[in-house]
């Protein structure tokens, strides 16, 4: 009798704990919802905040200013339909992308960019723009340049697409738009790549990327001749990750 409440005792202590642990693990797994949440709402809120406030005085800011106002209305419709940390930790990137915009814009009118913002690895490895590059792709010049002008008025905040490392800048069109679309525009898209990487080297950009590429010869991948084979549909703008970014009060001054 005594051995078989101690055997009692024993069960019941066991599944105690378990259901402890569970509940602790549910207790977490809610935590972390909840404050991914709150930080895609608050860079969203930021976002707005500017988007709704500011009116661009030239081209290249009106541009850059839709451009956010797109970032905007899609980080809103990632956020209702977010469901998990993951989801909202993407329309956190996707506010972020919007505020880089929206410091081109200030930057434009001549005002004051505002706070940093944080950064992340693709666009650490992607580097900016140092000089202004020219170069031909099917009879057409595109140009990109560190600061804005008539000429150069579409803005890019660095990252990778279709897998490359685009660098930060004023360019004369939007040219890596189809690279993020996929389909037959995209081989486009990484022939005006190409072309810029390889043509320029990296005294055109900062970032590693390019310091490895053009150091150790140009990767083959990127060569406007390549394999016509090849599925231009597999690019897509996951490389526009802006994760590890932390948003304590980065804001304060706006």
């Amino acid at each position: 009798m005594v051995e078989l409440l101690l055997i009692l005792l024993v069960v019941g202590g066991l599944i105690a704990l378990m259901a402890t642990r569970g509940r602790g693990r549910g207790t977490t797994a809610t935590n972390q919802l909840g404050d991914a949440e709150a930080e895609a709402r608050r860079w969203y809120e930021r976002l707005g905040g500017q988007v709704l406030n500011l009116v661009g005085s030239d081209e290249p800011s009106k541009q850059a200013l839709a451009d956010a106002a797109e970032r905007y209305t899609a980080a809103g419709s990632q956020l209702d339909q977010a469901t998990s940390a993951p989801q909202y930790r993407l329309a956190t990137d996707t506010a972020l992308e919007g505020l880089y915009y929206v410091r081109a814009a200030r930057t434009a009118m001549g005002m004051d960019p505002g706070p940093e913002l944080p950064g992340s690895a693709e666009r650490a490895r992607a580097g900016e723009l140092a000089s202004t590059s020219e170069v031909d792709v099917d009879g057409r010049s595109v140009t990109g340049s560190p600061r804005p002008s008539a000429q150069n008025n579409h803005y890019y905040p660095g990252g990778m697409v279709g897998g490359r490392p685009v660098p930060a800048g004023w360019y004369s069109e939007p040219w890596w738009k189809p690279m993020l679309l996929g389909g037959v525009g995209a081989f486009g898209g990484m022939m005006v790549a190409s072309a810029l990487f390889s043509g320029f080297g990296a005294a055109a950009v900062g970032g590693d990327a390019f310091a490895g590429d053009m150091g150790g010869g140009f990767d083959p991948g990127m060569d406007p001749g390549m394999d016509p084979g090849m599925d231009p549909g597999g690019f897509d703008g996951g490389g526009f990750d802006g994760g590890g970014f932390d948003g304590g009060g980065l804001f304060g001054g706006w």
